[in-house]
């Protein structure tokens, strides 16, 4: 069975290193990392009266894993505009309750550059930002800053499709 159904040439996945986020409509440049996309199902067990030794189980409430975005350093503020809306130095009255929540894009490209899959993450907002890493003068590593994104669902974008590769 063919693992592509456009490319059936194709026998490797997707690498991992080609990727891009959109945040207001706009690619966030230096991307470095994202968290896998997670979503967790509770399991509910219950027991028949009748029936003691044997327990069923049921899907219960499903809950999505925050995504955690890191990048380098650079003069971009866009982390910490956005953090600085749900928690601001100002104070309560200067936090943004209109804006504070975001959907974005998460793409995954092939070799050549192309858009082969995206997935929608709704309703994101920064529940922990990390401005500066860790400094070290021994250490000789880029600087990279992160933010961690509650989100309430995210799907497959159907509309990206297979790409025909050359």
């Amino acid at each position: 069975m063919a693992k592509f159904s456009v490319n059936t040439h194709r026998y490797d996945p997707y690498k991992n290193f080609k990727f891009r986020i959109k945040i207001d409509g706009k690619y966030v440049a230096g991307i470095t990392k994202v968290s896998p996309l997670a979503r967790i199902t509770e399991v509910l067990e219950f027991r028949e009266g009748g029936n003691p030794s044997t327990i069923h189980k049921m899907p219960g409430r499903t809950r999505f894993a925050p995504v955690i975005l890191e990048e380098g350093v650079t003069h971009d503020p866009t982390f910490e505009s956005w953090a600085n809306m749900v928690q601001n130095m100002q104070g309560d009255a200067a936090a943004s309750l209109k804006n504070f929540r975001k959907d974005i894009i998460l793409e995954l490209l092939n070799e050549q550059g192309t858009v082969v899959m995206a997935y929608k993450i709704y309703r994101c907002w920064v529940s922990e930002f990390q401005a500066l890493p860790e400094l070290d003068s021994n250490s000789p590593r880029v600087a990279i800053r992160s933010i961690k994104l509650e989100n309430e669902g995210w799907e497959r974008d159907a509309s990206v499709t297979e790409p025909s590769e050359s």
